[in-house]
């Protein structure tokens, strides 16, 4: 028996049996490749996609992946020459088909924790895109609200802080300090306890450490 399948299958199960009376749809793929391939099948010719910033998407290929398809239209911001471009790119995105991203954090009871600096990304999470498509690794499974909380400002900000060569405090200590830098990328905190709309949100869970 591998512990780490075994634990991923029983933690997914449970989450996934939650995020059903959440009105959200879950899934659980062992691999990334797994993952992608269902992800891509939920977008069909002529789609509008959209996505926010996410290791997952990067790490996984699903970035990759929709770049290459050419039946869809990519609102790709990373193509951008301005500021005033990229903003028009991420206004389109809250009328696009389906948005990408990933979770911050997801309980065992099927709550989604996320934080932003900008706060498209968890705009287009409560509202807009027809579709949310999250892709997520196991390891942002948390046992309860706090702890997923405390992973957010604890494990995900600190490192995509570093990994956008921020220098806010917790650059240098590893943990939130509760700051208010120019530089922040904690100023909206989301919890997704529940979807108005049934199936609007599709979270895909993987069996992988991906993305932080």
């Amino acid at each position: 028996m591998n512990p780490k399948k075994t634990y991923y299958e029983k933690a997914s199960a449970t989450i996934l049996k939650n995020l059903k009376k959440r009105q959200m749809e879950g899934y659980y793929c062992e691999t990334a490749a797994e993952a992608v391939k269902l992800a891509s099948s939920f977008l069909k010719e002529g789609d509008q996609v959209a996505f926010g910033g996410s290791m997952t998407l990067a790490e996984t290929g699903m970035m990759a992946l929709l770049r290459e398809r050419t039946d869809i239209q990519l609102l790709d911001r990373d193509t951008a020459s301005t500021q005033e471009e990229k903003d028009a790119i991420q206004a389109q995105a809250f009328s696009a088909d389906a948005y990408f991203m990933s979770t911050n954090a997801i309980t065992l009871e099927g709550e989604l924790v996320n934080i932003d600096g900008n706060g498209n990304r968890v705009a287009a999470l409560i509202w807009g895109p027809r579709q949310v498509i999250i892709l997520a690794g196991m390891n942002k499974v948390c046992p309860t609200l706090k702890d997923a909380y405390r992973r957010v400002k604890n494990v995900a900000a600190p490192m995509n802080t570093l990994r956008l060569d921020r220098g806010t405090p917790c650059t240098v200590t590893g943990k939130c300090e509760d700051c208010y830098s120019p530089n922040c990328i904690c100023s909206q905190t989301v919890i997704t306890r529940r979807c108005q709309t049934p199936g609007r949100i599709k979270i895909i869970l993987i069996g992988e450490a991906l993305g932080y």
